[in-house]
Parts: structure tokens; sequence; C-alpha cells
């Protein structure tokens, strides 16, 4: 990459020392994003419960959980590269023993193992990359850097996957488009492990922390202890993703009873991520200038909360009418980006230990896949859908109201800046 190429990207808020990093994340949760939007009203199709379906989404919740906390610890522990390198083995394994052992079975005693282990390997690849972020970027450009670190995982996730699944599905079937997800994300591990540039990260993270392993994985759980804040943002991590990972196993079915079908659904996520990823960057410069917490606190949690229930009566009041939804799952996608700025925002209330505050931030996303589909499997035959959307409304205003409650230290911030700076982003 030429200084011009560098300049550029370092202007648009990417440290050019990470550009393939990047568009390695991008091509990498393409493959884990490949089955998102379908495999629960595929399960039901093929004879499960819709509760039997957010089970097994549950089971995938926990060891995501899992390997979100221990990927910020990971990382401390022994570099970035090694740790994402770890996640990409562990995927493709999960995923070959997913598709062919379990989804060639049906039986949910094969299914769950195999999509468990799947699940351990995505937030080790893609969060262990956030955390190097937060080590390689400048403050002044943290809240763009983390922007479009977000652009690249949603863009995968639930743009790029939601739109070849319903261009594959129809071609290949179901089984045969999930395969292809071992295809990107060897792609994606290329660009972010082999073509990226920052090549002596694992030897800049690991030198910097203390060599007693056993105590920098407790600083992964005692951190709250030491920084109750950080449990705060850990909560509204968590609350962020509720919506995006609860969705999916109950909405295409709310969506069909009202004209709309799998295809159509699949094109209406990855709109909502379309607008996402968009708002992902608008976000992350509006948290630069407005505030990383009242960014969060107002787009983020009370406009969230307002836009899903607009996305649960528009199919009441227009039903089958796509170009309304379209708009109304852009506005909800462009408010949920409102979140960006709290990779930035956790990571500054600490004076030390980044890698653990993000490892803990990393957990609340990963709890999100585990509490988003037990929240839908205990209360969708009780309150039904109506009562759901109204519910996760309100956990998301929720969410604000917890914002607000987080305590800024400013001579933390002002100390976290000086020592930032003095990290040069640089281009050939």
């Amino acid at each position: 990459m030429n200084s011009l190429n560098g300049s550029i990207f370092n202007k648009i808020g990417i440290p050019s020392t990470l550009v393939w990093g990047y568009i390695g994340v991008l091509f990498f949760m393409t493959g884990d994003g490949i089955e998102t939007g379908w495999i629960s009203p595929y399960l039901v199709d093929n004879g499960f419960s819709v509760e039997q379906a957010a089970s097994l989404l549950t089971a995938y919740g926990i060891t995501v959980a899992l390997a979100s906390w221990a990927s910020g610890v990971f990382v401390e522990m022994f570099g970035p590269k090694k740790t994402m390198t770890v996640g990409l083995i562990i995927y493709i394994l999960g995923s070959a023993s997913f598709i062919y052992f379990g989804m060639g079975s049906m039986n949910l005693v094969i299914m769950y193992p195999t999509y468990m282990l799947r699940g351990l390997g995505y937030p080790l690849f893609a969060y262990s990359f956030l955390v190097w972020i937060n080590y390689s970027s400048p403050t002044k450009m943290l809240g763009s850097a983390v922007g479009w670190f977000w652009f690249a995982h949603a863009g995968g996730l639930s743009v790029l996957g939601a739109y070849l699944s319903s261009w594959l599905i129809p071609l290949v079937g179901h089984t045969n488009t999930l395969w292809t997800s071992i295809i990107w994300t060897i792609i994606g591990a290329v660009f972010a492990l082999i073509v990226n540039r920052d090549v002596e990260i694992d030897k800049k993270i690991t030198s910097s922390i203390d060599k007693n392993k056993g105590k920098e994985l407790l600083k992964g759980l005692t951190i709250m202890k030491k920084e109750p804040k950080v449990a705060l943002g850990v909560i509204v991590r968590l609350i962020n993703s509720i919506a995006v990972f609860g969705f999916p196993v109950f909405l295409p079915m709310y969506m069909s009873e009202h004209g709309y079908d799998i295809t159509q659904w699949l094109q209406i996520w990855g709109t909502i991520f379309t607008a996402n990823i968009a708002f992902n960057l608008v976000f992350g410069f509006i948290g630069d200038k407005f505030g990383w917490k009242n960014t969060v606190m107002w787009f983020g949690g009370f406009g969230t909360g307002i836009s899903i229930l607009a996305l649960y009566y528009i199919p009441q009041l227009m039903p089958g009418n796509v170009v309304v939804l379209y708009i109304v799952s852009m506005l909800f996608g462009a408010f949920l980006a409102g979140y960006v700025p709290l990779s930035a925002l956790v990571p500054s209330l600490v004076k030390d230990d980044k890698g653990a505050a993000l490892a803990i931030l990393n957990l609340g996303a990963g709890l999100s896949r585990f509490v988003a589909p037990v929240i839908v499997g205990a209360l969708i035959s009780i309150i039904g859908t109506g009562g759901l959307m109204w519910v996760i409304a309100f956990i998301y205003i929720g969410g604000a109201i917890l914002t607000s409650l987080i305590k800024i230290d400013e001579e933390t911030i002002k100390n976290n800046n000086a020592e930032n700076d003095d990290v040069q982003v640089t281009a050939d």
C-alpha cells in the first residue's frame, strides 16, 4: 500500500496498518452469518418447535459468550494473531461437524455439541481483532476505527451473509449454502493473518503485560469488581444485541403471517444491516464529536427501542408492503448503530488493562447470543409476538437509562488520551 492510500485510510478513520484485517473480518463474518437469518425457520419447517430452535441457539450462545470473554484475555496472554488462528481452526472443525453430523441427522443430541463448538470459533477471531484495534489506534481516531470494525462485522454477519443466503438457498439448498461458510472464513483469515501489515502486534502486546498468565486470565473476571462502571458497560453491551440475535428466532414466522416469504425476510434482514453498517461509521464519528456516552444513550437506547415497535406494527398496518417495511427496517438498523462508541467508551474508563475491559465487554456481546433466545423461548408462548416485541423495546429503553449512570472519570480519559496519542499510524 503506498503512502497516498495509507493517508486516505487514516483520514477516514481506518489505521492504515490494519486495512487488510478489516477486510478479513468482513469475509470471516460473512461465513459466520450465512445461516443466521434462516436457521430457526428451517428447523421449524423440519419438525422442531420454536422453543427447540431457541434452545439450540441458546446452547450456541453459551459458547459464544465464553469465547467472547476469552478473546480479550487470550490476546493479552498470547497476542491477537495466535488467538485468531486458534479461532479459525475451531470454527472450521465446529462448522464441518455441525453440517455433516448435526444437520445430517437432524438430531438435537448431536446438533447441540457441534453447533456449540462452532460458536467457540468466531469470537476468538473477530473480537481479538477488536482488541488489536484498541492497541493500535490513536485515541483521536479510536471511535471511528471501532466504527469501521463494526461496519465489517455487521457487513459480513448480517448483510452479505443474509443476501448470499437469499441467493444461494434457491440454487443449492440450505445445507450446501452452509458449507460455503468455511470458504468465506478461510478467505477472511488469509487477509487478516497473512496479508495484514501489522506484523509485530503479538510481540508488542504480550511484552507489555504481566507475564503471570493466570493473573491476566483473572483480570478478565475481576475488573468489574475493581471498576464497577465497566459492569454497567457490559450490561449495556448485552442489551445492544438482544434484538439482533432474538429476532431471527421468531420474527421470520411473524413476517410470513403478514405476507412476506423467507426470501423477502432475508432481504429485509439484509436491509436492516445495510443501514446499520453505514451508520456504524456515522455514529463512530458522531461519538467522537457528540460524546460516546450521549450517542449510546440517545441513539442506541431510545432510538432502537422506539424503532422496534414500528417494526412490529407496520406489517399489521400495511401487510405485504415491502417498501414501507424496508424504510422502517433501515431506521431500526441505523439506531442500532448508536451503540458503536461503547467499544471505545468502556476501555477508556480504566487506567490500565484495556484488554481485560474489552474481554468483559466482549462477554456482554457474547451473552446476548445466549440471553436473546432464552427470552424468546421463555416468553413467546406466554405473551406472543406482540408482547415479546414490547418487552424487547423496553429492554433497550432500560439500557439507555443504565448508560446515563456510567460516570466518566475525566482524569482517566485524559491520561488514556495522552498514552494513546503516542501511537503513530503511518503508511509505507
